[in-house]
């Protein structure tokens, strides 16, 4: 059985949110035309707590784009971005709701940052994502959204790692690019560990 993980498809990394991916948006036409072909559809929230350890503007003197140690790991420092219950963390207006299982929400105590759809950054904590999907019978995970570079990127390495098949579907992927050819550099990650990389919706799925 498999499933389709929409991963942190939400306003704050839409364009015009606090964090925006470059073309973020024009991922959506992409995820919706998939959809439908799948009876398992999930998805993940950047849930974070305004104080979270993440947030340069919780580090005096520091600005997005500084890295510090945060649960033990290195953290890129980034603006305050998907603070629960904010307008910034909801799913996109564009993403329709029906349908989706279940929602795991993730990156939820300020002491790590979570960009795994799985487990946070230090790997203490599991977000139940991957409980329930064995418990359900999923064998091969889809991932989409957003961004490729680091939550679609260590949450298809998670998938892996877990003993999940995984693809990635790149045209539904965006992402954030802090240096150029980021992206490229995830897909070709994702690829080594044994994710399979597809390049359109065509693909028999």
């Amino acid at each position: 059985m498999r499933a389709l993980l929409l991963v942190d498809i939400q306003n704050d990394f839409l364009p015009g949110g606090a964090l925006a991916v470059p073309d973020g948006d024009q991922i959506l036409p992409v995820v919706e035309e998939l959809r439908p072909r799948f009876s398992r559809v999930i998805a993940t929230q950047d849930w974070h707590p305004a104080d979270h350890g993440s947030f340069a503007a919780n580090h005096p003197g520091k600005a997005p784009g500084d890295r510090v140690e945060l649960g033990g790991v290195p953290q890129i420092l980034w603006p305050v971005h998907c603070v629960q219950h904010s307008q910034g963390a909801e799913l996109a207006p564009g993403l329709r709701r029906e349908g989706i299982e279940k929602i795991f929400r993730k990156g939820t105590r300020p002491e790590v940052d979570s960009y795994s759809a799985f487990f946070d950054n230090a790997e203490e904590c599991s977000t139940g994502l991957g409980e329930h999907l064995r418990q359900t019978g999923v064998e091969e995970v889809w991932v989409v959204g957003l961004a490729t570079d680091y939550c679609v990127l260590f949450s298809a390495l998670d998938a892996r790692r877990l003993g999940f098949e995984v693809r990635v579907v790149a045209p539904a992927c965006r992402g954030v690019e802090l240096r150029p050819g980021d992206s490229a550099r995830a897909f070709a990650a994702m690829t080594e560990a044994g994710a399979r990389v597809v390049d359109g919706v065509e693909v028999e799925v």
